[in-house]
């Protein structure tokens, strides 16, 4: 089993990936990180640097966890995909990070959080980020 954990590069991802790291070295798995920038799209914010990825990868070695990181674009709605490589790899949890949003905001924007609470068939651990 491995512990999912939607990445993007910002302080919600950086609390997914720590929350990540402590449920894996908890329950003794590996991590499965996605990082998957829209299909289509010339330059994305979403895509974590390759320094990004190898501090990523330096902390997990350091935490004495096994990290797979996969990049590969998406098309539709990121958590479909993430549902589906929950359901491809039998993660034993799906870790991701909230951010703050006015109830506006949701109406008019939908949450992608919100879909993987509602649909997923996993565990979900849902984070956010410490205040400053």
């Amino acid at each position: 089993m491995t512990v999912l954990v939607g990445y993007l590069p910002t302080p919600e991802g950086e609390a997914a990936f720590a929350a990540a790291l402590d449920e894996a070295t908890r329950r003794s798995e590996s991590v499965l990180l996605i990082n998957s920038p829209r299909g289509g799209a010339p330059v994305s914010g979403d895509v974590a640097a390759p320094d990004d990825l190898a501090e990523l990868t330096r902390r997990a070695a350091t935490a004495g966890v096994p990290l797979e990181i996969r990049q590969a674009a998406h098309t539709g709605q990121f958590a479909d995909v993430l549902l589906d490589i929950a359901r491809e790899s039998r993660a034993s949890v799906i870790v991701i990070g909230l951010r703050r949003r006015s109830p506006v905001g949701k109406l008019f924007l939908g949450s992608t959080a919100q879909q993987i609470l509602l649909d997923a068939d996993h565990p979900v651990l849902a984070v956010k980020p410490k205040r400053h």
